[in-house]
């Protein structure tokens, strides 16, 4: 079999875990016997990639593999997809230790978002997670046969709703809120597109648009920010970060606070990943968890979908939430890791680890908040557009007291 390797990654990340990682998973793969043609080094950015994609065309593989070595979005995927639309494709991804610190690699979030996409164009795909250190022989073997196929779900059949007085309640209460789009949604982020009309046909709720030079100039014009200083002076380890960064990262909760009186925001979906840190000069995460706390929810990545079901969530809660990624999955013990840089509310942090102020751990800027979630119950759901259908999609289980924040909030959850 002649395997097509596209070995995917991103510079922000830690890159010599990630080569070490990209070093073992081709190790495997020559234990397997196959015939591996294409790169053997990193892929950082699409140029590469696609001329990496051009040489394997004239190769002719059997099946196409993304070795997913970092969080990647999900264009390359797509690409590849459409480059080779007649044969196999399949994606490896690769867990990272549990240890806390910052996020290392965060593959699996880049396995997920390229599963949404492919998805959406009822692409057929194999896919692994697994370490390859451990016991990984049978399945990569299973993976290369097309044995490890994604599940397919078929849209025109959606299971039937349910609705009780409480439900109707909290539809009701989404009803006219609206929410601030501020910036476009990344390329290769599939899952943060939207349709204005189709929103508020299913929920009622109303989406306005904005630009992030809107945002930004009304930041640098803004008063100082005393309130909100005085907020954050309160964290540990406030004082070792960059005072300069600090105030530009408070003024974006002062400028975020003027638009939501002026323009009746109930939530806000805001593109910040660069633009925050290179056009402007601090993060927006601490400010999205003071307003959190102040019951108007904000999702990261202009993910208006994201920004609605924290809506939903915090009118049937009746408390602060908090837009997470899933960035590991244990199926051995049933447990999961939740992280996002730190923008949760603090009422979520554990007594164990209070908040301290922190910087992004790719960006190296303040404000976030770093702490591990607090233990208890929870309850995770998402309004998508899988496969192109909305649907509600919910979970839960119990979070555990666990000394974990990754450079930002985080918690490892054990699945019902």
């Amino acid at each position: 079999m002649r395997v097509g390797l596209l070995p995917l990654g991103r510079p922000t990340f830690d890159v010599p875990f990630a080569e070490e990682r990209l070093a073992a998973m081709l190790a495997r793969l020559q234990e397997a016997g196959a015939e591996l043609t294409g790169p053997r080094a990193l892929l950082f950015d699409a140029k590469a990639a696609r001329e990496a994609l051009a040489t394997l065309a004239a190769q002719s593989p059997d099946v196409i593999l993304l070795l997913q070595a970092t969080f990647c979005d999900a264009s390359m995927a797509v690409e590849t997809a459409t480059a080779f639309p007649d044969t196999p494709l399949a994606i490896w991804a690769v867990p990272e230790p549990r240890t806390g610190g910052r996020l290392r690699l965060n593959s699996f979030c880049g396995l997920n978002l390229a599963s949404h996409a492919l998805g959406l164009s009822q692409r057929p795909f194999g896919w692994l997670f697994a370490d390859p250190d451990g016991d990984v022989a049978a399945d990569l073997a299973a993976l290369l046969a097309g044995d490890r196929a994604a599940p397919r779900l078929d849209a025109a059949a959606p299971a039937e709703a349910v609705v009780g007085d409480e439900g109707e309640a909290v539809a009701a209460a989404l009803r006219g809120r609206r929410i601030g789009r501020i910036g476009e949604h990344p390329e290769g982020f599939h899952t943060c597109a939207y349709d204005p009309s189709t929103l508020k046909a299913l929920a009622g709720l109303e989406v306005e648009a904005l630009t992030l030079d809107d945002l930004f100039a009304r930041a640098r014009a803004a008063d100082p920010p005393e309130a909100y200083a005085a907020e954050a002076a309160e964290l540990e380890g406030i004082g070792e970060v960059d005072g300069a960064q600090l105030d530009r990262s408070l003024r974006l909760r002062t400028a975020l606070d003027e638009l939501r009186a002026e323009r009746r925001y109930d939530a806000f979906a805001i593109r910040c990943w660069p633009e925050a840190f290179t056009e402007y000069g601090g993060a927006v995460c601490g400010p999205v968890s003071m307003l959190g706390e102040a019951r108007a929810p904000c999702a990261c990545e202009a993910d208006v979908y994201g920004a609605a079901t924290q809506l939903l969530l915090q009118a049937a809660a009746e408390a602060p939430v908090f837009l997470a990624d899933v960035v590991d999955m244990d199926v051995e013990d049933d447990t999961g890791v939740v992280w996002h840089c730190g923008q949760a509310p603090v009422s979520m942090a554990s007594t164990q680890a209070p908040p301290r102020a922190a910087i992004h751990s790719n960006r190296r800027m303040p404000l976030l908040y770093e702490f591990a979630l607090k233990p208890g119950r929870v309850t995770f759901a998402r309004l998508s557009q899988a496969f192109g259908a909305p649907k509600l999609v919910l979970g839960g289980g119990e979070m555990l007291e666990r000394p974990l924040a990754f450079g930002g909030t985080a918690g490892v959850l054990r699945f019902d």
